[in-house]
């Protein structure tokens, strides 16, 4: 901060009566020093232009002087137009980091100060109470954070981030969009992880379903009746801990604030409006300079990541759910049918429990025990809905399809339909059961 002629008064009173103590004795130049907030040399250099100059002498000189790092009128002229144009939706900070890889000089508190008395930026509010940070874990591996964000990525468009991040060195290892965020974005974001580090000691995450179930809202999560992810997690022996506020996941709130600033403008100035390609813009581009940006070097070296080797991690990082066979040799799930093809280790599997395993990608398995067994995926069979509209029962109860005795019926619809369509037009239209002898008989 530049001094002020205020402040300068202020020091001048202070400095007087502190060297009128000194010069009686009362202090020492040590104590006096401190008192003033300046070195020893420095109130020994104040007395000398006292003792020469006055009071006079005790005038700042850098008072009434432009600084001499202060921003060209303009360089500053140019920053605030780009700001107000290209960069609107930007943070003070980041764009700070675009501009210095423009070869951009200044710091970023000049930067900062500069939009402010310009008023394009506002300046910050005073911080609330201070809260005291939880200390990080000290080795990549010992703990995860996993949590989404709803928000307008693109605009008019709301999408789910996906964030998979380290609690020691807030390195992010999985990000990605997707429409809704569940079970299987959660499982994801973990097989994008232990397929390129190894498996995690714990895991911290929300109280949303797909992780926990909790029987009142506001209450403990019910650890004993797990979710898909629960199951998952305990087969795999990471520790799950649920958060019970968003204070508690302070770092992944913070982070995904900074995503929420720095990524909706990075996909603007890429014109990315698709999330296929959002994604891919994601894994090739923004995560490797979001990470070289924000990631912090661990407390302790090494890892505490457990290496996988041959481990069939997808078949535990998937829905699995039990179901028996039918008597021609096929499994439904969810409105599919799965085939099972003949197996020369039994004659038939009918009647038999098996697993089915539901991968994110949207594939399936069957599993008998530990067994994968070879399946077909039959198609599914249209099913003929009848059409009960007012031209249907008009037909049905028409004299051209009346049925007389020992006359066949020649109608389009088959025998139930016409029957069914004669019921309902009876049914809407009284004057039908005495105007029209149709026959329920087939």
């Amino acid at each position: 901060m530049r001094p002020t002629a205020q402040i300068h008064e202020v020091a001048t009173m202070r400095f007087l009566e502190v060297n009128s103590r000194f010069e009686q004795n009362e202090l020492s130049c040590q104590q006096a020093a401190e008192i003033l907030g300046v070195s020893a040399s420095s109130f020994y250099r104040k007395r000398q232009r006292f003792a020469e100059e006055g009071t006079e002498g005790l005038v700042d000189r850098r008072i009434g002087k432009m600084s001499a790092r202060r921003v060209p009128v303009d360089e500053a002229m140019r920053v605030i137009t780009l700001f107000e144009t290209k960069y609107f939706d930007f943070t003070v900070k980041h764009f700070h980091e675009k501009l210095v890889a423009q070869g951009y000089q200044y710091s970023y508190t000049l930067l900062k100060n500069t939009l402010q008395e310009a008023g394009v930026v506002k300046r910050a509010k005073k911080r609330g109470q201070h809260r005291r940070k939880r200390p990080r874990r000290p080795l990549p591996g010992m703990m995860l954070h996993q949590d989404g964000s709803t928000h307008e990525w693109v605009p008019g468009q709301y999408w789910d981030l996906i964030v998979t991040m380290d609690d020691a060195t807030n390195e992010s290892y999985s990000m990605f969009f997707c429409k809704e965020e569940g079970t299987m974005s959660s499982f994801q974001g973990l097989a994008e992880t232990c397929k390129q580090h190894g498996l995690p000691c714990s895991l911290y995450v929300d109280r949303g379903s797909h992780y926990f179930f909790t029987p009142k809202a506001g209450d403990k999560v019910d650890k004993e009746r797990l979710t898909q992810v629960g199951r998952a997690m305990k087969q795999l022996g990471i520790d799950m801990i649920p958060a019970y506020s968003p204070e508690a996941r302070g770092r992944s709130e913070r982070m995904f604030g900074t995503l929420q600033k720095r990524l909706p403008q990075e996909l603007r100035l890429k014109g990315i409006t698709d999330m296929a390609e959002a994604n891919r813009f994601l894994r090739e581009e923004f995560l490797p300079a979001h990470n070289a940006r924000f990631a912090q070097t661990a407390e302790l070296e090494g890892s505490a990541f457990t290496p996988l080797y041959d481990f069939a991690l997808d078949d535990v990082l998937c829905i699995q759910e039990e179901r028996v066979v039918s008597n021609d040799n096929t499994v439904k799930y969810k409105g599919h049918t799965l085939q099972l093809t003949p197996d020369v280790m039994r004659l038939h599997y009918v009647k038999s429990t098996v697993r089915v395993h539901e991968y994110p990608y949207g594939n399936m398995a069957v599993f008998h025990g530990p067994r994968k067994l070879d399946t077909i995926l039959l198609e599914k069979k249209a099913n003929r809905e009848v059409d009960f509209s007012d031209a249907f029962i008009a037909l049905a109860s028409s004299s051209e399809y009346e049925k007389e005795e020992g006359e066949a019926v020649t109608s389009p619809f088959s025998d139930l339909e016409y029957r069914l369509g004669a019921q309902v037009a009876r049914q809407r239209c009284p004057i039908l059961r005495t105007a029209h002898n149709v026959s329920a008989s087939p």
